[in-house]
C-alpha cells in the first residue's frame, strides 16, 4: 500500500491553494513579484497590463491565502512573494508539463502566460 498524497486533515486546504493558484492572472502577477521582487500595486498594473481593481482583487485573494506578502510604504502598499514553496511548485509543474511535451516556460521565467 503507498502513502496518501495529502494527508486527509490537509485536503481541504490543499485544494483551496491549487484553485488560488489555478487563475492565469493570479500566476503572472506571481510571475512578476517573483521576476522583479517587491513591487507597488501601481507597478503590478502596468507591468500587467490588467487595471487596478482587478490587481487589487486578485493580490487581496492572494495575501488572504499566505501567497503574498504585503507591506506599506508610505501611501504605497508593496507586495513580494510570501511563501517559499510556490517557486517549486510551478518548477515541478513546468518541468511536467515539459517532460510531457507540452510548452513550458524557463525555470527563470515561471509563472509567465
Amino acid at each position: 500500500m503507498n502513502p496518501p498524497l495529502l494527508p486527509e486533515s490537509l485536503i481541504d486546504r490543499a485544494a483551496r491553494r491549487l484553485k488560488v493558484l489555478g487563475e492565469p492572472v493570479r500566476l503572472h502577477l506571481l510571475n512578476l513579484l517573483r521576476i522583479h521582487g517587491e513591487l507597488s500595486v501601481q507597478e503590478l498594473v502596468d507591468a500587467s497590463g490588467q487595471r487596478q481593481a482587478n490587481v487589487s482583487k486578485h493580490l487581496g485573494i492572494l495575501a488572504r491565502e499566505g501567497l503574498v506578502d504585503r507591506r506599506k510604504e508610505g501611501v504605497s502598499v508593496l507586495y513580494s512573494i510570501g511563501e517559499p514553496s510556490i517557486q517549486a511548485i510551478c518548477l515541478l509543474l513546468s518541468t511536467s508539463l515539459k517532460e510531457n511535451g507540452q510548452d513550458a516556460p524557463s525555470p527563470d521565467s515561471l509563472l509567465s502566460q
